[in-house]
């Protein structure tokens, strides 16, 4: 079974049609998944508004989730949401859904994200999150664009780490969608974080990221969708394609077995082999997923999300 470490099952692309009802929807929507061999997914949150319902998500289909604010969320993010995000945090302490800090990070390719107030508000905002995950001990889920140098330089900062010095066991992460160079690549592993890859390393142009997968250890590898965003190559569509008329196939989770298949065929492993090990990857850094991966994700949805119970 594959484990999908990144998924944005709440994304409005991912909603049910009109016509159905929310809850059944997305429970046939999570057989789909299992179906294809994806045993649990992580719903990280973007921003204080969709905390309760990444959470209320991830219950009902039995799967994790992360919270945290998002940097294209950081304009709109005050002080107060941070408050909450503390609060919840430590409110949820024991919850075996809640697996990190997430979706938290620096984007500085985005323009309206890369004017010096924004560059040093989304530090500020990341800085902070980062001493949350600190104080609950709990990994985090990075986002990482144009940003792996001065993530990493805050990461050690926050920590107080010296050169050489590795995260405590369990508050490292995931750099999710990485797409940076070799020493970066190296720098996060060498703190203790694997790196997540999904649907851009099955394009053919992708050469660096495509190298990167095929030679980093096998053991700092962890595979994602980013459902809906970051669509693999056969869902694809060209801005020419889309203009005529042709839509944009949408991500699931149940690509995450395909997206696999070429990472593995770009190691020559075998997917069940690939299936295995980065599953594995996937617990040493998110350790709590232990508990819904021994239910083998076939566990019934709770609808008294106010308990910490988990998925019978």
């Amino acid at each position: 079974m594959w484990t999908d470490t990144h998924a944005h099952l709440d994304a409005p692309e991912l909603l049910p049609p009109q016509n159905a009802q929310a809850q059944p929807w997305h429970l046939q929507a999570r057989d789909r998944y299992r179906a294809a061999g994806v045993a649990v997914s992580v719903i990280p949150a973007v921003c204080a508004g969709n905390f309760d319902t990444v959470r209320r998500l991830a219950y009902l289909t039995c799967d994790a989730y992360a919270l945290g604010i998002h940097p294209l969320y950081v304009p709109q993010a005050h002080d107060d949401d941070l408050q909450l995000l503390d609060r919840l945090l430590s409110t949820h302490r024991d919850d075996p859904h809640l697996v990190a800090v997430g979706e938290i990070g620096l984007d500085f390719f985005v323009p309206a994200l890369s004017t010096p107030t924004m560059r040093a508000r989304q530090q500020a905002v990341y800085r902070a999150q980062l001493k949350l995950a600190r104080k609950h001990r709990l990994p985090v889920l990075l986002h990482v664009r144009k940003s792996a140098d001065l993530l990493l330089k805050h990461l050690r900062e926050v920590w107080g780490l010296s050169s050489g010095q590795v995260l405590p066991t369990g508050c490292a992460g995931i750099a999710h969608a990485f797409n940076g160079s070799q020493a970066q690549a190296d720098a996060f592993v060498a703190l203790g974080f694997k790196l997540g890859f999904g649907g851009a390393v099955t394009f053919d142009a992708a050469n660096q990221l495509r190298r990167l997968a095929a030679t980093l250890p096998v053991e700092a590898l962890v595979l994602e969708t980013d459902a809906p965003d970051i669509p693999p190559q056969w869902l694809y569509a060209t801005v020419a394609q889309r203009a005529a008329g042709q839509p944009q196939g949408i991500n699931t989770p149940a690509e995450l077995p395909r997206i696999g298949a070429v990472v593995a065929g770009l190691r020559g492993l075998a997917p069940a082999e690939l299936a295995a090990q980065t599953t594995t990857n996937a617990l040493a850094v998110l350790p709590r997923l232990g508990v819904l991966l021994a239910r083998g994700g076939q566990g019934k949805a709770v609808h008294d999300v106010h308990s910490h119970r988990g998925c019978a």
